[in-house]
């Protein structure tokens, strides 16, 4: 019998990636090459010019664009502890925001300027109109579309406001990497480089993240809500991310007063997303409390288990503790565990709501199964059948109800092999 796949179990996916993912990883990562290429050229025609070393300069602005990555990744890392999101998601958005959505956006803001703006407006007004109108609308646009492509396909990953933001803030933080490059390079050649990295490392690094975090908090309501309302909440935060950019970019026009009210809005927006999270935290662990007593008899949860996942804390030793106990297997098996059981909660929640989607039993059971497997590996038992187990609840809960473990985890297993054949899709139903 095949071994569980615990990332796709996690991943809502059967064992294969998702091919458009796949296309769309690669895609990214070619121009985000191409971008550092375009970057090095200008390096080398800006020294040749200038009788600077060209190449030092691409690497001289290289680190110092590093620098705000490294800082910010973790930072945005560190909203979403209790349920955090797949490494490769996350690469994907980065990536996408360092490559195609900075490809995109110097080809169309380059554009406008030659073609639009300045030959109806004139030099000075028509740069102002392309800073503070054309390139927000085109750049949260860039940015905002692979949110759009994770709703499309990977919708199920997407189960608080705060995964909206973080994915968000992946994708504006890859964005604002190979700007700054652009900015820092430009800065180099003419000695300016301090102050610039002081404004655009220290000063405002967040600033590309709070715009589209806008777009991430519109895609996850639709992600999580029913109605009409959610194919509008993508495009309001479309449209609050551009006029937050716009007000940005337009207040640099009115020197330090203008730059002063244009931060002290984006740090209230801050403030905001920062609360819109720590209420995310509190109803997730309220999804656990609620929805997980409910397995206890099943012999998968325990109460101290309940408690474990409700404190970031907890968790740590909990992990600590299986790594003693069974290893570094145990560690992984416990950090499986953790995942698992926080996103049947979260799934219970979904149904509440309306949003998990017809196949929500078909994962209910793969978490089951990976919770089952992943304890008898950090417990350091062997594995063997387990007893049936039995959730006393209403009939249309979804919760166990007399269902067998063994026959749960057979199920989840033969899933992942391929699509079910006929007695399966009937067992199935």
């Amino acid at each position: 019998m095949p071994r569980l796949d615990s990332k796709a179990i996690l991943q809502g996916r059967r064992s294969r990636r998702s091919p458009t993912l796949a296309l769309g990883t690669a895609l990214s990562v070619v121009c985000m090459i191409g971008m550092l290429v375009y970057l090095w050229s200008l390096a080398l025609e800006g020294g040749a010019a200038s009788g600077i070393d060209g190449g030092l300069g691409f690497a001289v602005s290289l680190v110092a664009a590093v620098v705000p990555v490294c800082i910010l990744v973790p930072l945005i890392l560190m909203l979403d502890r209790l349920e955090p999101e797949p490494g490769w998601v996350l690469f994907f958005a980065f990536v996408w925001g360092a490559g195609v959505a900075v490809l995109a956006s110097l080809l169309f803001n380059s554009w406008g300027l030659a073609h639009v703006t300045v030959p109806l407006f004139g030099q000075e007004l028509g740069g102002l109109l392309t800073t503070s109108i054309v390139a927000p609308v085109v750049e949260e646009s860039a940015k905002g579309m692979v949110l759009l492509i994770l709703l499309w396909r990977r919708r199920h990953e997407i189960d608080t406001f705060t995964d909206g933001v973080v994915y968000a803030g992946m994708v504006a933080t890859g964005f604002a990497f190979t700007e700054n490059i652009l900015y820092f390079l430009g800065a180099f050649f003419d000695g300016t480089l301090v102050a610039t990295f002081a404004i655009r490392g220290v000063v405002a690094p967040l600033g590309h993240p709070v715009f589209t975090a806008m777009i991430g908090i519109g895609v996850a309501y639709a992600a999580m809500r029913t109605g009409p309302l959610r194919l509008l909440a993508p495009v309001a935060g479309w449209v609050a991310a551009v006029l937050l950019h716009g007000l940005w970019n337009g207040s640099t026009y009115f020197g330090w007063h203008g730059l002063a009210v244009a931060y002290m809005v984006l740090f209230g927006v801050l403030l905001g997303i920062l609360a819109l999270v720590a209420r995310d935290r509190h109803r997730q662990v309220g999804a656990i409390a609620l929805h997980l007593p409910p397995y206890v008899a099943t012999g998968l949860v325990t109460p101290a288990d309940i408690t474990m996942l409700s404190s970031l804390r907890a968790r740590r030793r909990a992990r600590e503790w299986a790594a003693r106990n069974a290893g570094r297997g145990g560690r992984t098996a416990m950090r499986e565990y953790q995942l698992a059981a926080t996103e049947l909660a979260l799934l219970h929640r979904r149904v509440d709501t309306g949003s998990a989607g017809s196949d929500w039993k078909n994962r209910r059971d793969a978490f089951l199964a990976l919770m089952h497997v992943a304890r008898d590996t950090f417990l350091g038992r062997s594995p063997r059948p387990v007893v049936p187990g039995w959730a006393e609840s209403p009939a249309d809960s979804g919760f166990l109800h007399r269902a067998d473990l063994a026959d749960v985890i057979a199920r989840a297993r033969a899933r992942q092999e391929g699509p079910p054949s006929h007695r399966q899709r009937q067992d199935l139903r």
